[in-house]
């Protein structure tokens, strides 16, 4: 009994230790930090902004790309200026969580962001996304021009045409890119500022699960 409850103890122990380190501040590596682009300036970057629920699960998949400069958690698409987290998952304000991506068209191009994009999230949920249900977590897509808006359009026209998505249409809407509000800073870079806490959500909401669903292997994330 001594041995099993020093065991038991010493379980407890580490499992404390785990969540302290894990509420600690912020100190990345720089192999752990999101991918920038040297060369990147305002005169080569452009911007696509995208809601798949979640914005602290759609930052980890787009920081892995070569190419991507930056990721920032927010909102977009409703009324509220300056909108806080509260207000937005209150649903009270018409916005979406989403994530605002900048990057280098010369590195990686808005077509392979949309591939990205899509194997993220479910299309056809029209309630939100995995777990997360409501109007502030829809599937959506903003686009900041006419060429970024035919390429979305087409993306999601293709995926219309794969058999699993003629019984149940796609749901994701394309809509004009309004004012983004940047989230607060405790949100941002969440899965490398809290993996566990973000792991632990990541699995509970059954977000890879569902993925796996619907895309199989090609799944991202």
């Amino acid at each position: 009994m001594t041995r099993l409850r020093n065991y038991l103890l010493g379980l407890c122990l580490l499992g404390v230790v785990i969540l302290i380190w894990d509420a600690l501040p912020f100190y990345a590596t720089a192999d752990s930090l999101p991918k920038t682009v040297n060369s990147a300036n305002d005169q080569t970057v452009a911007t696509a902004t995208f809601a798949g629920g979640c914005f602290w699960c759609m930052e980890k998949p787009f920081d892995a790309l070569e190419g991507v400069v930056s990721t920032t958690s927010g909102y977009t698409g409703g009324t509220k200026e300056n909108p806080t987290y509260e207000e937005v998952s209150a649903g009270r304000t018409g916005h979406v969580e989403s994530v605002q991506v900048v990057y280098d068209p010369t590195q990686i191009s808005y077509e392979e962001l949309l591939e990205v994009f899509w194997k993220n999230i479910d299309p056809v949920d029209n309630r939100g996304q995995f777990c997360d249900k409501g109007s502030q977590y829809r599937a959506k897509i903003f686009t900041y021009d006419e060429q970024q808006r035919q390429l979305a359009e087409a993306s999601k026209q293709r995926l219309s045409t794969q058999a699993k998505f003629k019984t149940t249409p796609i749901a994701t809407e394309i809509e004009p890119a309004q004012a983004f509000y940047p989230a607060e800073n405790y949100h941002q870079d969440y899965y490398l500022k809290h993996p566990l806490r973000y792991n632990f959500y990541r699995t509970a909401c059954g977000r890879d699960k569902r993925l796996a669903e619907v895309w199989g292997e090609a799944a991202l994330h």
